[in-house]
């Protein structure tokens, strides 16, 4: 009985021995690494972080910032001439209506055309890094890293006293608006951030890709727009609506060049009021609050996107 014993047992041991993985389950018979695996998450080219930090925001804030740009004035005393705060807000609701459909309307169309603008010459400029002449990939990588690197405001200026306040072709004559230069001063660092999506994107696509596609006589055309291009698309969504909330919140610098938005009408309702004291908080905070309702929901669907478009690795 027990040299029976003593043989089940040394034959359970040999049986887990043959099903030890060494390295694993038991131990390694070589001095090599063992691989093992890992998981990643590809979140899509581009940074979301103004998103994230808009979109991290409670939905309540919203109403945390609409009551405290109501009660702030009422701590300030009221200043020269019996101008009360009560006044300052009657003045507000007459100049609401007029703020929203000229001044923060134009804000919006502005920001329309310029994304289309950007979005439309980005993709270009970023087809153009990825190509293999480097007579186009190089200058397009140029242009990207200048327009990139270079203030928004400054790009503006340039714009502004660059282009001519209109154009004449025989006898017709065409105003160019300030608001169309400004559309144009900011589709170039929108042109190239939207530039930079592009490429990373299309090289996250993992190259397999293309060497299967070129396995089945697909031309580059061919693979970059039926295979690669259709990938990317979902991976380009979430940062491209990022930039899109940025150049929004950006767009209020257009007034310092006199383009008639939202902020510059504000300070010229401010000055039709007589420039009172008690006027700036209730016009500049109704501004940020117009600004953060429209910008809010679209942070939280870029986070949103975010999550469903990522990559498994």
């Amino acid at each position: 009985m027990i040299r029976n014993s003593i043989r089940s047992h040394s034959i359970r041991r040999n049986a887990i021995r043959r099903d030890a993985i060494p390295g694993v389950t038991a131990a390694a018979k070589t001095d090599l690494p063992v691989l093992h695996s890992f998981k990643a998450t590809y979140s899509g080219p581009g940074e979301l972080g103004f998103s994230r930090w808009l979109a991290s925001l409670p939905a309540w804030s919203v109403f945390v910032l609409i009551a405290v740009a109501g009660l702030w004035p009422l701590s300030a005393l009221a200043q020269g001439g019996g101008f009360t705060t009560g006044d300052a807000f009657e003045a507000l609701l007459r100049w609401i209506p007029y703020l929203l459909t000229s001044g923060f309307a134009l804000t919006i169309l502005i920001s329309f055309l310029t994304m289309l603008v950007g979005t439309i010459f980005g993709v270009l400029l970023g087809l153009g890094q990825i190509s293999p002449n480097p007579l186009i990939a190089k200058p397009s990588w140029f242009i990207t890293q200048v327009f990139r690197n270079s203030p928004w405001l400054v790009l503006l200026f340039i714009v502004m006293l660059s282009f001519p306040f209109e154009i004449q072709i025989g006898d017709l004559i065409i105003p160019v608006p300030d608001w169309i230069k400004a559309v144009i001063g900011l589709a170039l660092p929108i042109m190239a951030n939207i530039s930079e999506i592009v490429r990373g994107a299309i090289n996250s696509v993992p190259t397999a890709q293309w060497e299967a596609a070129e396995c089945l006589a697909f031309s580059r055309r061919q693979t970059l727009f039926e295979i690669i291009l259709p990938q990317c698309i979902k991976r380009m969504i979430p940062p491209w609506m990022n930039w899109y909330a940025i150049l929004t919140m950006a767009t209020p610098i257009v007034s310092i060049l006199g383009v008639n938005e939202v902020l510059n009408l504000a300070r010229q309702a401010i000055e039709a009021e007589d420039n009172h004291p008690e006027l700036l908080i209730p016009f500049y905070s109704f501004v940020l609050v117009i600004f953060f309702v429209y910008c809010y929901p679209i942070a939280r669907l870029t986070i949103r996107l975010e999550r469903k478009f990522a990559v498994k690795l």
